[in-house]
């Protein structure tokens, strides 16, 4: 694939930016810097809570901005998938999230020669933002899949805390996926996830999209749904659509048309996306810094739901019933690792950047 600015990009790496972004911010290596919340803020009060709301299940909101009722949570164990970083509390979205995980990682053995999937964080208990790692997430829609291949044996929870992170890409290199590291089976991983009709989109590094764009030779038809975006080196993001009579559920706009391989991925090999803020004019006033994200600033009905009365168990909660449960008991919470999990999924977003993801 020709992008048409290979001299400008060779200029771009002469900057010294290749190894100071590849290894850093676009490897997934750098932690986003993480103001601690304060008691009152939405994260915080999402946060401290436990378990999901009685009642149907309900997405409320946008992805970045929401919450929701009725979650249910991922089995921490099945044939053909293990949940990592369980000290989370992040394994609950809404029903339909949840059977497409299950779904989805039976397929992956099926058709992808894959052994496995290990899922990372869908949301919280009743959703809303989290103190880290992500912007969204919010609404129970969204689901992070590790690049890593699950083991032949069951983790204990201290491994699925502990387990790192396998980045695809070359640390002295910029935005250049690892050939030691990548797989065809990788590559038919992400297509799968993106065959179903309920994946709205599939949040990639710009690297990963670049290299299925040259490389993958089966059917394109849904290659337009794999998005660039910062960080997603070591796992990528499946986004699902509102459920059918979400009406609370406020959809994303779709995917244009096409395969991705054009001019929007052509940006991220610029220096635009990773330009450091403009300074300000001589004599400005500094910027505000960012507001809290308070309770009232998400949709009405999320305070109600931070009210609302809570099932009687995680068990009880959990998809596929009591049954369902693995054995496995989630670890006590823990502070976030030093990974590319606490990168927010839409990171130091330019002001130029395209409004195409």
């Amino acid at each position: 694939m020709a992008f048409g600015f290979a001299q400008a990009f060779r200029t771009f790496g002469r900057l010294a930016l290749a190894g100071a972004i590849g290894a850093g911010l676009a490897a997934g290596d750098v932690v986003a810097e993480q103001k601690t919340p304060s008691p009152g803020s939405a994260k915080a009060l999402f946060a401290s809570v436990s378990l999901p709301t009685q009642g149907p299940a309900q997405p409320i909101g946008f992805y970045a901005k929401g919450c929701m009722t009725g979650a249910v949570a991922l089995p921490t164990d099945g044939p053909t998938w293990q949940a990592m970083r369980l000290s989370r509390n992040r394994r609950w979205g809404n029903p339909a999230m949840i059977a497409l995980l299950e779904r989805f990682s039976q397929d992956a053995v099926k058709y992808a020669g894959w052994p496995g999937i290990l899922v990372g964080d869908v949301a919280q208990p009743r959703g809303g933002p989290m103190l880290n790692g992500h912007s969204s997430h919010q609404i129970g829609l969204d689901a992070d899949i590790w690049f890593t291949p699950m083991p032949a044996h069951r983790m204990t929870a201290e491994e699925r805390e502990d387990l790192p992170f396998t980045s695809m890409l070359q640390k002295d290199k910029f935005l250049t996926v690892n050939p030691k590291v990548w797989t065809e089976s990788r590559a038919r991983l992400l297509m799968l996830a993106a065959s179903y009709p309920e994946v709205e989109r599939i949040f990639v590094n710009p690297a990963i999209k670049k290299k299925m764009c040259d490389t993958w030779t089966g059917d394109r038809t849904n290659l337009g749904k794999l998005r660039p975006i910062y960080g997603h080196d070591s796992h990528f993001h499946i986004r699902i659509k509102c459920p059918p009579g979400a009406a609370g559920c406020t959809p994303q706009a779709p995917v244009a048309s096409g395969d991705g391989c054009d001019k929007s991925l052509a940006y991220w090999f610029t220096p635009a996306p990773w330009a450091p803020p403009k300074p300000p004019k001589p004599g400005a006033k500094p910027p505000k810094p960012p507001r809290e994200m308070m309770v009232s600033d998400l949709p009405k009905a999320c305070s109600a739901v931070l009210d609302a009365a809570s099932v009687a168990s995680m068990q009880a909660a959990t998809y596929g019933g009591p049954s369902a449960v693995s054995a496995l008991a989630a670890a006590p919470a823990a502070a976030p690792a030093d990974d590319d999990e606490g990168l927010p999924d839409v990171g130091p977003v330019p002001n130029d950047k395209p409004a195409i993801q």
